[in-house]
């Protein structure tokens, strides 16, 4: 069976507390909402990741082709929110992911997505894939680092030269370049289009064109009622890249996807992911093209 989209990183036990020793959890990282969206967006996921005995996978195996790489402790973060925003925390993070640990039947799937959480996924990753394979990433877990408590806070991305110039998309929130703008430039020299999420905002489309100037485009949002942000930004990865796939447009591709995640937030963890069907029809009822007065 073909794969629409494989999603590449580790699992996490999400808390709701920062005692990393408590035992209620939901499922969460990039690759379990990723493959919830796909499903629900009617494509064909597969998930390669690390995990432990810790968790309970049978419902993501349900949904997608799923293929577990063992370590001793699943990933755990603690995601605390207020009204200043969220404070994370970090335990157990996986062990790496490399490119060896991809077997030759993944490597051409329509869509690749590299969602790493505490910096594992390798940087070889990113050039494993099919030429006609749409490789992407959410860097989130390149630009992150914890104290001995725990305590996750941005980072610069190291190692950026060797993952960019290998990806068709870059995928990031405000928050992963802490507001930094600028940084945005310096991804652009290794890849032609980068989105970025502005929660409440909507998105941005930043497309690098051959002799022209950057191209700057605000997509809108949907206006949500908000129950939980956790995986917003993940959700909206995957449908922009399933639209991307589907019509090759990244501005349609974020108005999509735009929709797609406001309809998340408004459930707990996966319950509010909508399907195709209902995405397409708000889509309808509210017509956005880029420069329509």
């Amino acid at each position: 069976m073909s794969i629409d989209l494989l999603a590449i990183g580790t699992v996490t036990r999400d808390i709701a507390t920062a005692d990393p020793a408590a035992t209620d959890y939901l499922l969460g990282g990039t690759v379990s909402f990723a493959a919830v969206t796909a499903a629900r967006l009617g494509s064909r996921p597969a998930v390669l990741t690390r995990a432990g005995k810790d968790i309970e996978l049978s419902a993501l195996s349900a949904l997608a082709d799923l293929h577990v790489l063992p370590c001793e402790n699943t990933t755990t973060f603690a995601n605390l929110y207020s009204r200043d925003g969220r404070i994370q925390y970090c335990y157990t993070p996986s062990p790496p992911i490399a490119a060896e640990d991809i077997p030759p039947h993944l490597r051409a799937p329509q869509i690749a997505l590299l969602g790493p959480l505490v910096n594992e996924v390798k940087s070889e990753v990113a050039s494993i894939f099919d030429s006609e394979t749409i490789v992407a990433a959410v860097p989130q877990g390149w630009m992150r680092r914890w104290d001995e408590d725990g305590r996750v806070y941005p980072t610069p991305w190291i190692d950026m030269a060797d993952i960019l110039p290998h990806l068709d998309a870059l995928i990031l929130s405000i928050d992963d370049i802490d507001g930094d703008l600028g940084q945005l430039e310096e991804f652009l020299k290794y890849v032609a289009l980068v989105v970025l999420t502005e929660y409440r905002e909507g998105s941005t489309i930043y497309r690098r064109r051959p002799g022209s100037e950057t191209e700057i485009v605000p997509i809108p949002p949907r206006p949500a009622n908000e129950v939980d942000p956790t995986g917003a930004g993940d959700i909206f990865a995957t449908a922009f890249l399933l639209r991307l796939d589907e019509t090759g447009d990244p501005l349609d591709s974020a108005r999509y996807a735009n929709v797609t995640a406001s309809f998340g937030v408004e459930g707990k963890g996966v319950t509010g992911i909508p399907s195709h069907e209902r995405v397409l029809d708000y889509m309808a009822r509210h017509p956005w093209r880029h420069g329509a007065a």
